[in-house]
């Protein structure tokens, strides 16, 4: 009777504090840019205890700071590096990097809604809304469908990734080693993470051309954003079906910008470097690592050669195409394409003395130049107070490679001169804030602190300034 009286005591206990916290979190907004920002931060946290556990490292042990470091480049897609991932880590520790790198790649808010859909339960309007802000360009799609087919696409391509990497590692390793380099590799490369398990990371297969492909393949596949495959595939569908078919203003400029930086980067990168870094290759070799440099910049990370052969002119060139980046939508970080494409619209129409913006036939709205102008200076204030506290806080670097490493932190990419393993604890923390702003975007970390609604609008007498 005693017991009974107990339990009725501490359940009423419990049920006032749960009531007292649900009325305290029912005023608190979560708004979905910090949701998502939350989201990728509680991840990047789980990922850092877990790769602390002695069972993720092969022998010794790793700092909290490293282990954060590796979490973050892994959350971020990044491929940015303090220990080598293919020695230091144990197989368990090798397992939680590329998961955390699949989740990062697909975005916190797809996992989260597929479980809740696989528990048939409902998703938050907040939840939705920030799902389509991450992936996607118009609201005209129901979540449900969207994350069904994220899914699809993904285990699609990477399955197909696998099977053509596991055709060529094979020969190489035992089956069980080959699968399993297989199945990280194509992950890492459609997530456009750039961890790699090699120490030299792909220089060992420069002149192999089925390596090379795959790997481009993935890449570039990962970095078109999944509106644009979902769009592509219901292209080929409707064109087998002899329908009449046609793609978004969004698809058309993705798919010019992609290519246009493929096609011109790698003509520049061939010629610049053909009697430089390149000399000693082949023809065939040059011609695979020249395209497959300008590719592997824009957010992927891996590398076919020492980029510290690369002339300075290159160098900067390949600092401008991680700037960019991948595409909205996608696995990968940057400005994106469709930014540099607005941009690019813009001043174009500025030197043709026209009023209004247009890619493709089609007028831009004048708040998508507004934006796309937001997220380009933003970009650059966070890399430039990076640079900044990176140059104070490291002693014997130079600009080059500090530059360097800022942009792929905030692109997402991963490629480095070797400054990575020789930061601090301070430039540590600075790349880590660098990779974790690039991943979640600028506009979305400027969001996290703006107010929903203004408070006071004033507006003032009118007046001009000198400008340029």
């Amino acid at each position: 009777m005693q017991r009974n009286n107990r339990l009725k005591l501490r359940n009423k206990m419990i049920k006032k504090v749960l009531e007292k916290s649900g009325s305290f979190f029912k005023g608190i907004r979560i708004y979905p840019a910090r949701f998502l920002a939350a989201s990728f931060a509680v991840t990047i946290l789980i990922g850092s205890v877990l790769l602390c556990m002695p069972f993720s490292i092969s022998s010794g042990s790793i700092s909290f700071t490293d282990a954060l470091f590796t979490s973050t480049s892994a959350v971020c897609v990044t491929g940015l590096i303090v220990q080598d991932t293919g020695t230091y880590f144990s197989h368990v520790g090798k397992v939680i990097i590329m998961t955390l790198f699949q989740i990062g790649g697909l975005g916190i808010m797809t996992f989260s809604t597929l479980v809740l859909l696989a528990a048939g339960k409902s998703i938050a309007i907040r939840d939705g809304i920030s799902l389509k802000e991450d992936f996607i360009h118009t609201k005209s799609i129901r979540v449900q469908s969207l994350v069904k087919n994220v899914i699809l696409y993904t285990l699609c391509i990477e399955s197909i990734g696998t099977l053509f990497f596991y055709l060529e590692f094979k020969a190489l390793y035992s089956s069980g080693k080959a699968l399993f380099h297989s199945i990280f590799h194509s992950i890492s490369a459609f997530c456009n993470a750039g961890f790699c398990l090699y120490q030299d990371s792909f220089e060992g297969f420069k002149g192999d051309t089925g390596i090379n492909l795959n790997l481009i393949a993935l890449i570039v596949l990962g970095g078109l954003g999944f509106m644009v495959l979902r769009e592509s595939s219901d292209f080929f569908v409707k064109l087998l079906k002899k329908q009449r078919v046609s793609f978004s203003l969004h698809t058309k400029v993705v798919y010019k910008a992609t290519f246009f930086l493929i096609g011109f980067s790698s003509v520049l990168f061939f010629i610049l470097e053909y009697n430089n870094s390149l000399a000693n290759f082949s023809l065939k070799k040059k011609i695979l690592v020249s395209v497959f440099q300008v590719v592997t910049p824009r957010t992927a990370g891996f590398n076919t050669m020492n980029l510290n052969t690369l002339s300075l002119g290159m160098v900067f060139f390949l600092i401008i195409l991680m700037f960019i980046g991948a595409s909205p939508g996608s696995t990968g970080g940057g400005v994106k394409t469709t930014t540099a494409g607005a941009v690019f619209a813009f001043l174009r129409s500025k030197v043709l003395a026209r009023e209004s913006a247009s890619l493709s036939n089609r007028t831009l709205a004048l708040k998508q130049i507004t934006k796309a102008f937001t997220v380009m200076t933003l970009g650059i204030c966070v890399a430039c107070v990076s640079v900044f506290v990176l140059l104070i806080s490291q002693s014997g670097v130079t600009m080059k490679e500090v530059f360097f490493e800022v942009f792929s932190a905030f692109g997402t990419v991963g490629l480095s001169l070797g400054l990575t393993p020789r930061l601090n604890d301070i430039g540590k923390i600075v790349i880590i804030l660098t990779m974790y702003v690039g991943r979640i975007g600028p506009l979305t970390f400027l969001y996290i602190f703006s107010r929903e609604i203004p408070r006071g609008r004033y507006d003032y007498v009118e007046e001009s300034i000198m400008i340029g």
